[in-house]
């Protein structure tokens, strides 16, 4: 229970570099897939975490090995926060920028389709947003968060 297989310092390296991957990779899937989770990108996130788990502690099973994993994981967790709180450069790279899908009234279909948002997926916010069509729309926003904001052009 309390006997470690591996270095304590192998946990932290295993587990950051996991965490460095990770981030990377959902980086590059894009915001959609963080901010509106779809039943199979729910999966996808839940055999993720187990695919690394063995990764990350080597097979160690012991308790002391999982809380210096979860140790590791949630001190960097925090670090990239901080980090991209104090650095709008950096924090750009990690959360990436709001992305406009319609501008006065007009679909950008580069932007829809660079960012993997579907025409149903922006039909549904833009009805979310109390616009019946595209034309009540001035402005809609892929936010950072994987939310689309809809600004109707009578709000304006």
């Amino acid at each position: 229970m309390f006997h470690m297989e591996i270095p304590w310092w192998e946990l932290v390296v295993r587990s950051a570099a996991v965490y460095l991957f990770l981030i990377l990779i959902l980086r590059i899937s894009g915001k959609r897939q963080i901010g509106q989770l779809a039943p199979f990108d729910l999966v996808l996130l839940l055999v993720l975490a187990n695919a690394v788990q063995n990764s990350m502690t080597g097979g160690d099973n012991s308790l002391v090995g999982g809380l210096i994993a979860c140790t590791t994981l949630v001190a960097l967790n925090y670090a990239v926060g901080y980090v991209a709180f104090r650095n709008k450069n950096l924090e750009e790279v990690i959360e990436g920028r709001p992305q406009v899908l319609i501008h006065k009234g007009k679909v950008m279909d580069d932007v829809m389709r660079d960012t993997k948002v579907t025409r149903g997926e922006l039909e549904a916010a833009l009805r979310q947003g109390g616009c019946a069509e595209v034309s009540d729309c001035h402005t809609a926003i892929l936010e950072n968060n994987g939310v689309i904001s809809v600004v109707k052009k009578k709000d304006l």
